[in-house]
């Protein structure tokens, strides 16, 4: 338990330098680790306390590193990186399965998959904690390759290398409160929200093959769930994922095809490395989510 608590506070003040070498602001960098100002300042205090020297200074364009921050600045990386080796194996020599897996998600996953799944892992395995950093698809993939989390989970297909599970794959559709003619689609009014670039070539593209006219966007939001809540008030279509749909009654849904008359799908995607089998947390996990049944039971019991 000691060793935990220890590891969770070095591998916190590591981060806090990681961040704030990126960013070089003191607001940046507590938004980027979800912590306040004075909160973020008394723990760099405190590291540099520890450490007995001074590792920054504010100047008019923000912050700067002595010579000794600037040093460990640039040794951090590897630093988190040996102390979560160092913490895997210890563990991994014990018995059973426990430990902090880390997980990269979407933010789709984060709030349709991964709340269910993980209460289920740690059913199983009590002693498992968990480390959950929500960024976009895009950005999963280069901190995959630099280790920074065990498993991932991404919509779309991307490009990766290594092994990949596809967990999901969840139909296209339009959505609206009342029942739409397609012909009239660019007439009626759309609402549009924030995804990713896979998710907006394949739905532009549909667009291209069907209509000649661009859509009527008519409100424009950052997240699908604001936009279905402003479906269900009859604000407008969207064209939405099934899923994101379960347990909403009384709304009409058109299922989209592309010109060969094939359904659209979205495809939700596992990505881990062979190597990191080794540790038997995260075997645990791989096996566990490939043996996980992701038909609608799973999506509707957690909504």
């Amino acid at each position: 338990m000691l060793m935990r608590e220890v590891s969770a506070t070095e591998e916190r003040d590591l981060l806090i330098i990681i961040a704030l070498y990126k960013h070089k602001n003191i607001t940046k960098t507590a938004q980027s680790l979800f912590l306040s100002q004075p909160a973020l300042t008394a723990r760099i205090h405190h590291i540099e306390e520890y450490l007995k020297t001074k590792l920054i200074y504010r100047g008019s364009k923000g912050i700067h590193f002595t010579p000794a921050g600037d040093y460990l600045a640039k040794n951090a990386e590897r630093l988190l990186a040996d102390l979560r080796n160092v913490q895997e194996n210890v563990l991994n020599l014990g018995n059973g399965v426990k430990g902090t897996l880390r997980i990269g998600a979407s933010i789709y996953v984060s709030r349709y998959i991964l709340p269910r799944l993980l209460s289920l892992f740690q059913n199983q395995y009590p002693k498992v904690d968990f480390n959950v950093t929500t960024v976009p698809s895009r950005n999963i993939i280069n901190l995959m390759h630099n280790q920074d989390f065990h498993v991932g989970f991404t919509r779309g297909d991307y490009v990766w290398k290594y092994e990949k599970y596809e967990l999901c794959e969840e139909r296209i559709c339009i959505v609206s409160k009342n029942e739409v003619n397609l012909r009239n689609l660019p007439q009626l009014p759309r609402i549009d929200y924030r995804t990713d670039y896979l998710n907006r070539i394949t739905l532009e593209n549909w667009w291209k093959e069907n209509f000649s006219q661009p859509p009527t966007i008519s409100m424009s939001v950052d997240q699908i769930d604001i936009c279905k809540e402003m479906v269900i008030n009859g604000l407008g279509y969207a064209i939405l994922p099934n899923i994101s749909l379960c347990n909403v009654n009384d709304i009409y849904k058109m299922y989209l095809y592309d010109q060969d008359k094939k359904p659209l799908f979205r495809k939700t995607w596992m990505l881990y490395q062979q190597e990191m089998l080794e540790i038997k947390l995260v075997s645990a996990f791989v096996t566990f989510v490939k043996n996980t049944n992701f038909d609608d039971a799973f999506f509707n019991s957690q909504m």
